[in-house]
């Protein structure tokens, strides 16, 4: 069943340039659409395609406004190999291997949730990162400007599941951010390997402790990867809607 989606040509389109954490300046597209609270909707490695369309255009229709950076790859439809061989090429911006390390990237991201808050005049922003950009959500977390953030399927540093994608000095400031701003979630299926029960173990042990849930790791059953996107089932009881509503349910209670 092909379910409609708003195409890319019906969003704002702007670009946004700053630092990466090395001091090198990047410029990408920036996509808007939607009026209400500001949630940073973060690609996955398959890209910007129908699936994550679609899940902007529900974001959209539950009141938020969507903000999408372009980070890498085709526009409007997914290329998994394509874009694995274009983020492998981009390494001032991605450290795909780096453990107990965040990749360049992230300083751009935060640069742009500041300037998102900024211009909205709003309290702070959401944050989705899924795959590939699921950990980036954790670090984010740790900047002011960011009041609740979503990891789905956080899959780096590709090939070390018992390893953060994250510094000590990271991994502090997330924590002490989560106790100010209440728990995030997380997300993954209970058979996938790239975001395996190992990443969850690791994440758990990092951040819950002491008798606090800073991030709440949900579990899925089933195969699959993309929570959210590509493995995402349109009907009302499936583990993927209710993770869904889940997120949607966060969003409005932090943001608006």
């Amino acid at each position: 069943m092909n379910i409609p989606h708003t195409p890319i040509s019906e969003f704002d389109r702007s670009t946004f340039s700053a630092p990466l954490s090395g001091g090198h300046e990047v410029t990408h597209d920036i996509y808007v659409r939607g009026a209400g609270a500001p949630v940073l909707l973060i690609q996955e490695l398959p890209g910007i395609g129908e699936e994550t369309l679609r899940l902007a255009d529900r974001l959209v229709d539950a009141g938020f406004e969507v903000v999408m950076p372009h980070l890498f790859g085709p526009i409007g439809k997914t290329s998994m190999g394509g874009n694995l061989l274009r983020v492998f090429c981009m390494r001032k911006e991605f450290s795909l291997f780096s453990a107990n390390k965040s990749s360049p990237i992230v300083d751009w991201l935060k640069a742009l949730c500041n300037e998102v808050r900024e211009s909205r005049g709003a309290a702070g922003v959401g944050v989705i990162g899924m795959c590939l950009t699921g950990n980036f959500a954790i670090s984010l977390i740790g900047d002011d400007s960011v009041l609740a953030a979503v990891a789905s399927q956080p899959a780096m540093p590709l090939h070390k599941q018992d390893a953060l994608h994250m510094s000590e000095g990271e991994i502090a400031l997330s924590r002490q951010a989560l106790d100010r701003k209440g728990p995030m979630l997380g997300f993954r299926f209970s058979d996938d390997k790239a975001c395996s029960a190992k990443k969850f173990e690791c994440i758990h042990e990092a951040f819950n402790g002491e008798g606090k849930e800073r991030i709440k790791l949900h579990t899925l059953p089933g195969k699959g990867h993309s929570v959210l996107t590509l493995d995402f089932v349109d009907e009302e009881g499936h583990p993927t809607y209710q993770a869904l509503d889940s997120v949607i349910g966060y969003f409005s209670e932090h943001l608006k």
